[in-house]
């Protein structure tokens, strides 16, 4: 739920929370609304300068720390939580800016930045240049800028025929700053009027790129927006923990627990939307330019989105004046309106995702180089083996493959598992592996259903099981399903009735299974039975292998409403289950069943099958949407945002396991966001074709892809189930 992920941004982090705290930020804020709505500087601004927050990513002959934009970010966010007043934010967005320019104009601004002036920057179509002969005349009026009031150093943007020009703002009797009534009332704002403005050579900064100024600016406000969202989070879980209503904490009532996951949700999109933007700053240029729209698209309404929850899970204590909940959501709105409109942001990413791809690729091309080459050798020799079917595209099970035997045999299949199935591969070896695959254009190969199964039996199965079932699997010899939901249990696992009793050399299991997936395809199924029925349902369940050509199992494909059959029902009539096809002992089903994630391969990108952004660019590139292309455009901008979300949020729980952290919500959360990420798409896409979409397109069956959506959002757990998770196991709320 924050931006540090490294230890020195950590502490970093936790220097900037004390000298907030220390500071008394919002009592402060509170007795001087008037004052610094009109500009003045905080009460605390010396000691803030004396700290070097002003200037951290200044360069150090101008007084900074030389730090990147990444440790700024985490100062912003900081602040932001601490809702620290006055022109902060402004200022050291106005030296960002100027520290990617050049000139005398834009060394004399950043020496009174790093010597403790405040910045503002001032911006509009409506501002124009003309040139004369000592240089230039400015007309016009700029758009209401945060911080202009009271600044000491102001940055003017005006429109010329020869392009974008940046000059220091000197006072004259042409340049009139006008206070404006701020939504926010901790921070000022106004606009700059200037008629017939004279600007000299002397006073203009080069070199200044719009893709950087925007980059600087959208990150800056992101990561306050992440603040401010991180701070509205917090604040109404910790209110419901301890509200009561009707004798029990209103924190354990379901809907408040689902509204507080989906903050949290929120939340940590915002967060690696910052993150991600902020850590661009050496990318190129389409780099920069998609992850700039998407932090301005992703994260500054979730600021919003945020506070205005916060407000209704406060009820009506949050809507009162003397809360500060209000601040928070009036700087949330202020700093969104500035930034410019989220539908102007969807088109700008949708645009700039027509010839662009988000690449979130991050390990060093030269590191664990033997590694690399032994991966390559594998490479070559899977591309002399003949075309057996299993392509690259995913390298999906397929019976007698010797490409996918050549994968198992170099321990390629699953490189985290342990020798002599895997490679023991860390995280970094991972990452590496991950890269090699990605850079071929290559799958890593996957066990489907096997990626839950064999991690089970590893850590709880005996020697026997593991060889008899981890090599053959890996090879995709064996391919596995997974009997657990029944048509009476739902998502409630532990309510199954499926049962099983001893008898000598094994057990007799009876029952039915339901939406499992390939079974009718499976070699081998994980099936959790009832073995103790006077034990706590957690405590009475075992885990099975179970021979699906066993006499007694009955598998029947079900129809979907799609008209396809991808899954089944399985019953079990009279099933004998030998007792080495036991895992672990008796009653300890529950315990498998929820073996913790510490297997898992490494997620290093997303996958959206509903709405995804290809499909977007399928419809606007044959023309088939009903609406105007600037339309179709915002959808597919917004589709890319989704997936940049899902992909930022794995590549920061990569990155954290990476620094030797354990990864933090953004596991839980992507699979939430997931599920209702492709629900949105899905949506969106339908949208957009009209009338198209009434009809069976067997080439784009958009409508038929939007009826399978169920699948995704039941798969696992459905989403209510999820968020009942985030809520009581991320959270600490209490259960009902």
């Amino acid at each position: 739920m924050a931006l540090p992920l490294l230890e020195d941004h950590r502490d970093l982090a936790e220097a900037v929370a004390a000298f907030a705290a220390r500071g008394g930020v919002i009592a402060d804020t509170r007795a001087n609304f008037k004052r610094y709505a009109a500009g003045d500087r905080p009460d605390s601004w010396d000691s803030l300068v004396n700290q070097g927050l002003h200037a951290v990513h200044l360069p150090e002959v101008y007084g900074g720390d030389g730090a990147s934009l990444a440790e700024l970010a985490v100062v912003v966010e900081q602040l932001g939580m601490a809702l620290y007043p006055g022109s902060y934010v402004p200022t050291v967005v106005t030296g960002g800016i100027l520290a990617t320019g050049s000139g005398s104009a834009a060394a004399t601004m950043l020496s009174e930045l790093g010597a403790g002036a405040t910045g503002a920057v001032s911006t509009g179509v409506g501002v124009e240049a003309v040139r004369t002969e000592t240089g230039w005349s400015v007309t016009g009026t700029s758009d209401p800028a945060l911080g202009l009031p009271g600044a000491d150093v102001v940055l003017v943007q005006a429109q010329s025929s020869e392009g974008e020009l940046w000059f220091r703002l000197t006072p004259a009797a042409t340049a009139v700053v006008e206070v404006e009534d701020g939504i926010d009332l901790t921070r000022a704002i106004g606009t700059l009027t200037l008629t017939g403005h004279p600007v000299s050579d002397a006073e203009i900064v080069h070199g200044l790129l719009p893709q950087r100024v925007e980059l600087i600016v959208n990150t800056v406000y992101a990561a306050e927006a992440s603040g401010l969202a991180a701070w509205a989070l917090r604040t109404a879980v910790d209110y419901v923990k301890t509200r009561e209503q009707f004798g029990r904490p209103v924190g354990s009532f379901q809907a408040v627990q689902h509204k507080a996951a989906m903050m949290l949700v929120r939340s940590e999109i915002a967060c690696a939307a910052a993150w991600d933007a902020a850590r661009s700053e050496d990318h190129d240029v389409d780099q920069q330019q998609l992850v700039s729209a998407q932090a301005a698209l992703a994260a500054l309404p979730i600021g919003i989105e945020n506070a205005l929850e916060c407000v209704t899970l406060l009820g009506g204590v949050g809507f009162t004046w003397e809360h500060d909940a209000h601040l928070y959501w009036r700087r949330a709105l202020s700093i969104a309106a500035v930034v410019g409109s989220e539908e102007r942001w969807a088109h700008t990413l949708g645009e700039r995702s027509a010839d662009a791809v988000r690449d979130f690729s991050f390990v060093d091309p030269d590191l664990l180089p033997e590694l690399r080459a032994d991966v390559r050798r594998v490479f070559a020799d899977v591309e002399l083996l003949p075309d057996d079917g299993t392509t690259a595209a995913s390298w999906a099970p397929a019976k007698g493959s010797a490409r996918r035997a050549r994968f198992a045999e170099a321990k390629l299949v699953a490189p985290h598992y342990r020798a002599p199935y895997g490679l023991g591969a860390g995280p970094k070896e991972q990452a590496v592996i991950a890269h090699e695959f990605a850079t071929r254009g290559w799958a890593q190969p996957s066990t489907v259903i096997g990626e839950w199964v064999l991690p089970t039996i590893l850590e709880h199965g005996n020697a026997e099981q593991h060889d008899r079932f981890v090599d053959p699997t890996l090879r995709a010899d064996i391919i596995w399903c997974q009997l657990f939901s029944e048509p009476g249990a739902g998502s409630d696992l532990a309510g199954l009735s499926t049962k099983a009793r001893k008898v000598d050399g094994g057990w007799i299991i009876s029952g039915q299974k339901v939406w499992n997936s390939g079974a009718h395809e499976a070699d081998w199924g994980v099936c959790l039975a009832r073995t103790d029925a006077d034990a706590p349902k957690h405590r009475g369940l075992s885990y099975f292998l179970v021979d699906m050509t066993s006499k007694g199992v009955d598998v029947r494909p079900l129809k979907q409403s799609t008209g396809k059959s991808e899954f089944n029902e399985v019953f079990l009539d009279e099933v004998f289950i030998p007792d080495d096809c036991l895992v672990s002992e008796p009653g300890q089903g529950w315990k498998l069943a929820a073996t913790t994630l510490s297997n898992e391969r490494l997620s290093m990108g997303s996958t959206l099958h509903h709405g995804s952004s290809d499909q977007f660019r399928t419809v606007i590139a044959d023309g088939s949407h009903d609406c105007s292309r600037e339309d179709a455009v915002e959808g597919l901008g917004r589709s890319i945002s989704r997936e940049l979300a899902l992909s930022a949020m794995n590549l920061r729980g990569v990155s954290a396991r990476l620094a030797d952290q354990e990864p933090g919500a953004e596991i839980s959360v992507s699979k939430v966001y997931n599920a209702l990420a492709q629900r949105e798409g899905s949506r969106d896409l339908l949208r957009l074709l009209g009338p198209l979409a009434a009809v069976v397109d067997p080439k784009a069956n958009y409508a038929i892809d939007h009826i399978g959506l169920p699948s995704i959002l039941f798969g696992g757990g459905t989403v209510e189930i999820q968020l009942n998770v985030i809520a009581q196991r991320v959270l600490g709320l209490p259960r009902s």
